[in-house]
C-alpha cells in the first residue's frame, strides 16, 4: 500500500490558499499577505493556517473574537475556490499511473477536511486513482499522529511494515514513523521553508514520477 499527502505532495494548492487568506484580510480591513509568505504556513490545516494569517507568526494564538470573525470567511471562500488555482505537480499523473501499474493500493492521506479534499482530487482528475481517502476531519487525530495511516492499513488490509507514506514535511515523516510505514518524501513542497531531509526520510524524489521506478528497484 502507499499513501500520498495532498497539499505539497500531489497538489500545489497554494494559489487558492493565498487568495482566499486575502479575502479573508480584507474583510477585516487589513492588507493581504504574499503568496510566497502563505506558502510558507501552509501544511497543519486550515485552521492553523487562518491562526497564522491573523497573527503573523506560527504557533501564536490570535484574538477569540477575530479568530471566530475570521475562519467562516476563510471557509466560505475556500469552498467556492479548492481547485480554481491548484494545479498538480509536474509528474504527478505519471507518477500515479505507474504505481497503479504496480498493482499497489492507494490512499491520499491530508489534514485537509473532507469537504474541501474530495472535490479537490476530483476537479484535479485524480480522485479515482485512490481506494480510501482519508481527511483531515475523518478521524480525531490528523497527521503527525499515525492514526489516520493505521486507519487506512487496516481499511485496505494493508501490513504497515510493507507499507509507504510519501509526502512533503516533518508531519509526514513523524507520522510514517510512529506507524511502522517507510517513507519518501518529495523535494518540492510545503515544508515550512525548511529542507525535508533533515528530517531522514528514507529517500527524496524531485517528482512522483520517479516513485514506480524506486519501488521496482527496491523490489
Amino acid at each position: 500500500m502507499v499513501l500520498i499527502d495532498v497539499d505539497g505532495t500531489l497538489v500545489d494548492s497554494v494559489p487558492d490558499l493565498a487568495y482566499c487568506v486575502g479575502e479573508m484580510m480584507r474583510s477585516l480591513g487589513r492588507e493581504p499577505w504574499s503568496e510566497e509568505k502563505v506558502r510558507t504556513w501552509v501544511g497543519n490545516g486550515v485552521e492553523r493556517l487562518v491562526k497564522r494569517a491573523l497573527t503573523g507568526e506560527m504557533e501564536t494564538e490570535p484574538d477569540p473574537a477575530l479568530y471566530a470573525r475570521a475562519l467562516p470567511v476563510f471557509l466560505d471562500c475556500y469552498a467556492e475556490n479548492t481547485a480554481e488555482r491548484s494545479k498538480l505537480y509536474p509528474g504527478v499523473r505519471e507518477g500515479l499511473e505507474g504505481l497503479r501499474g504496480l498493482g499497489l493500493r492507494l490512499g491520499a492521506v491530508t489534514n485537509k477536511a473532507e469537504r474541501f479534499t474530495l472535490p479537490l482530487l476530483r476537479d484535479l482528475g485524480i480522485g479515482d486513482y485512490f481506494q480510501i481517502v482519508v481527511s483531515g476531519d475523518t478521524l480525531p487525530r490528523k497527521k503527525p499522529d499515525p492514526a489516520p495511516l493505521l486507519h487506512a492499513a487496516e481499511r485496505l488490509g494493508a501490513d504497515p511494515r510493507e507499507s509507504l507514506m510519501v509526502g512533503d514535511s516533518r508531519s509526514d515523516v513523524k507520522a510514517a514513523r510512529a506507524a511502522g510505514f517507510a517513507v519518501v518524501c518529495v523535494s518540492y513542497g510545503y515544508n515550512h521553508g525548511e529542507d525535508i531531509r533533515l528530517e531522514r526520510p528514507d529517500a527524496v524524489i524531485d517528482s512522483l514520477a520517479e516513485l514506480p521506478g524506486l519501488l521496482r528497484a527496491a523490489a
